[in-house]
């Protein structure tokens, strides 16, 4: 039997596979077939969400699980011997590979990253290279190859036996850091979005190392008990009697990985300083949690306990660097060996992408002026100015703002669903319990069942706090809306909050995203796939920010009369017109803890004005939609779409011919959706009583659109039918009326014969007999599909 009747898979199985094994590739531990190492990126579509294509590799080759050395791309046999390599050399890059080889299942394409020489050159089946050469290879390329380094990088990953095995981003992150250490390197940034799973990829790096003995003694500082708390019961739990906690200003030396915050480390007197206790080369490795903090800081606290064990090797994790004039995490730890972004996150489909709603009050946007003799709720004179933005809840509090904040974030989750998960940043301490009071009487029926529908999780708050867990977990209900303001901005692992509401000003990028992190951990189990963030501040001005790398997918402004919900409809004004409002700048965040810290909540309440009695409305009405990439479409619905079929389609005829030899027009469909057309948007916004096949040839091709019943009654009145059996005539009559009211999904399936009228002609073998068999009935589908898509 010829190779060109074989499949890809024949191919694979028949070839590739014998190869590799004959080689002495180990078939459960150093290949795996059809690896889609992606999830695919998650695409809202009005409340349904669904996900795009995974991106899959067909082999990728391990020297040892989850040490990836190289990558096999295989076609079928009528393809070139290298027509998957530039799929390959993608896929590679990704995975940080050096070997790439691509095939048809006659010989291979090989290309070598670590021969410069001869980067490319075909092999025979039978000559496939070993694991040992490849992995001889990729030790000298690396520079890798004395004994004392194979000994960290070949270092086997930590298995219990759950199944669970990092992603490939964290693969990578792991074996980039194992590898720099083994070269010497002891300052290292790992740059890694919110809900990437920093803390699991900090664990593996800690325990190969641990396992090997390069490293003996190791720290894991952060900022936050919770934090400690959390990878103690986490990912760290493995570790068992071998791992403490350092609290109470106690020191036991006996212990090999300690967890500890800066906080119980450090203090303005030099006896409460507990980290002298240990010696300066006590530690081996120390890892540093979330270190765009006070550890970014030169002259700060945090800082004093890096430098005094500068004999460590330090590992920065962070998702947000912080490069400033006075702050730098790249001066500290040098440039990040490994980034792996809020974009990448979202494109791969391991981080939910988000939509957003902005909201402008007249008193926001035009500012407020206080009439003569307005007194505030004590009774003194308002100081006559004008106040704006920067003002409310900072200097003057307005009980008619925060109402009508509360009022459309209430209206927002009646339109969704009350109980999605909400966390509404303020300014401040005072700002969020006035905020939960205002959403508490709003919501009165659900407060009454249980008072924790709403709660205020600050730092000087204990209440508030010890809810924190149940907020995060998922199998708890309550409580459904915390407000805040500095406390939950990091290190809250929210993976069902749903909502996200900004009446905060945020001038700190680093803030920025950090807050937005909040809510891109994906829980398919729950149903969280997206979320919303509801902006009364302008703050997501930041998304236009070079420094911003993870677009919203869609943002919508809204008016007084605009109801808040999730619905977003074609717009075709230009955003370009309405210019972006100033942020301003805030202090750096600021948080409580037991202890006091850098980071406390100012307890002190501010010098604030309250007033009433102020008439607050919402301007302006605006949707825009998002494209693939995240960036916004400045143009109508429909152009945007021309603009993205004339990339695909070149002529009418190419498309033509396209469509008629399409098997399944529905493969068609997906692919446009992969592509970033928005089907059912676009259906809506032309004629939904059209299917896309006219609607393609309007938008791309100004083609007059036909609706469904048009191109059925012009199958009829061409007597298509006539060489046809009376009864297979009546068949091919029932599926275009069938095609009239349902569409070419129905008539694309054989479970169109069970259905009503057609069943009455008989069963579906039955009906299929009456065409002289099944490959008779398909190739007259076939033929009616073509007379029903004929612009003639």
């Amino acid at each position: 039997m010829s190779k060109k009747l074989f499949s890809e898979r024949d191919i694979c199985t028949k070839f590739i596979t014998p190869a590799l094994e004959s080689a002495g590739w180990d078939k459960i531990k150093q290949f795996r077939e059809e690896v889609s190492f992606t999830d695919g990126r998650i695409i809202v579509r009005g409340k349904l969400s669904t996900r795009g294509k995974k991106k899959r590799a067909d082999y990728i080759l391990y020297y040892k699980p989850n040490i990836p050395i190289g990558i096999i791309e295989v076609k079928e046999n009528n393809h070139e011997v290298g027509a998957g390599m530039q799929q390959g050399l993608e896929y590679a890059d990704i995975l940080q590979l050096p070997f790439v080889f691509s095939t048809n299942g006659d010989r291979f394409l090989f290309h070598d990253k670590t021969n410069p020489n001869t980067i490319e050159n075909e092999i025979e089946l039978d000559n496939f290279p070993s694991p040992e050469i490849l992995w001889e290879k990729y030790l000298q390329f690396k520079g890798l190859a004395n004994e004392q380094s194979k000994q960290i990088v070949e270092q086997d990953y930590f298995f219990d036996g759950s199944g669970r095995a990092p992603r490939y981003y964290q693969q990578n992150a792991i074996n980039l850091t194992l590898e720099a250490i083994a070269k010497g390197q002891n300052r290292i940034l790992l740059v890694m979005a919110t809900g990437t799973g920093k803390t699991y990829t900090a664990f593996q790096i800690v325990h190969r190392l641990w396992k090997s003995r390069t490293k003996k003694r190791i720290l894991f500082l952060a900022d936050r008990n919770s934090l400690i708390d959390q990878t103690k019961r986490g990912d760290f739990k493995h570790f068992r009697d071998k791992m403490t906690i350092v609290q109470k200003r106690q020191v036991d030396k006996s212990y090999e990985i300690y967890l500890a915050i800066y906080q119980g480390l450090t203090g303005s007197e030099e006896e409460k300083n507990i980290f002298k206790q240990f010696s300066p080369d006590f530690f081996d490795l120390i890892i540093i949690d979330e270190c765009h903090r006070g550890s970014a800081k030169e002259d700060s606290a945090w800082r004093e306990v890096l430098t005094y064990f500068k004999s460590a090797t330090q590992i920065g994790l962070t998702a947000t660097p912080k490069e400033t004039d006075t702050v730098s995490n790249s001066e500290y730890f040098g440039d990040p060996i490994y980034t792996y972004s809020l974009k990448q996150g979202i494109d791969d489909g391991f981080l939910a992408p988000y939509q957003v709603i902005r909201v402008s009050m007249d008193v926001d946007v035009e500012g407020w002026r206080p009439e003569k003799e307005k007194k505030d709720k004590d009774g003194n004179l308002v100081e006559d100015r004008i106040y704006n933005r920067k003002d409310f809840d900072r200097n003057l509090v307005i009980d008619e703002r925060t109402q009508t904040v509360a009022r459309k974030v209430t209206e927002f989750l009646k339109n969704t669903s009350r109980f999605n998960k909400t966390i509404v940043f303020c300014r401040d301490i005072d700002h969020a319990e006035r905020m939960r009071s205002a959403l508490a009487n709003l919501n009165s029926d659900l407060v009454l069942q249980n008072h924790k529908y709403v709660m205020r999780i600050t730092g000087d708050n204990d209440e508030g706090k010890r809810e924190l867990d149940n907020f995060i977990d998922p199998e708890q209900t309550y409580p459904v809306i915390a407000t805040t303001s500095e406390l939950m901005t990091t290190g809250v692992d929210a993976q069902t909050c749903k909502l996200i509401v900004l009446d905060t000003e945020i001038g700190s990028m680093t803030k920025f995203k950090q807050i937005i992190g909040r809510g891109t951990r994906v829980n398919e189990e729950f149903g969280k796939l997206y979320f919303t963030i509801i902006d009364f501040r302008n703050a997501t001005d930041n998304f236009a920010d070079p420094t911003f790398d993870g677009d919203p997918v869609r943002i919508k402004v809204i008016d007084e009369d605009t109801p808040a919900d999730d619905h977003f409809e074609e717009e075709d004004s230009n955003p370009e017109d309405e210019k972006p409002a100033v942020v301003p700048s805030v202090k750096e965040c600021q948080k409580d803890y037991t202890k006091p810290s850098p980071f406390d909540e100012k307890k002190t309440k501010p010098e604030k004005i309250y007033i009433n009695g102020v008439d607050v409305t919402i301007l302006n009405t605006r949707e825009l939609y998002f494209d693939k990439n995240g960036k916004p479409i400045t143009l109508s619905l429909k152009d945007y779409t021309k603009d993205l079929l004339s990339e695909k389609y070149e002529s009418l005829d190419q498309f033509l011919y396209l469509w008629k030899n399409s098997d399944r027009k529905e493969a068609i469909v997906k692919e446009l959706e992969d592509q970033g057309i928005m089907v059912n948007e676009l259906l809506e916004s032309v004629n939904k009583e059209c299917d896309l096949f006219d609607i393609i040839c309007h938008v791309a091709f100004d083609q007059k659109p036909l609706t469904r019943k048009e191109r059925a009654n012009n199958v009829k009145k061409r007597n298509y039918f006539a060489k046809y059996g009376e009864q297979a005539r009546n068949v091919l009559t029932a599926l275009v009326d069938k095609y009239a009211d349902e569409g070419l999904d129905t008539l694309e399936s054989m479970e169109v014969l069970k259905l009503n009228p057609i069943s009455d002609f008989g069963s579906p073998v039955e009906i299929v007999k009456t065409f002289g068999g099944k490959k008779q009935y398909l190739d007259a589908l076939k033929e009616l599909e073509n007379e029903i898509y004929s612009i003639a």
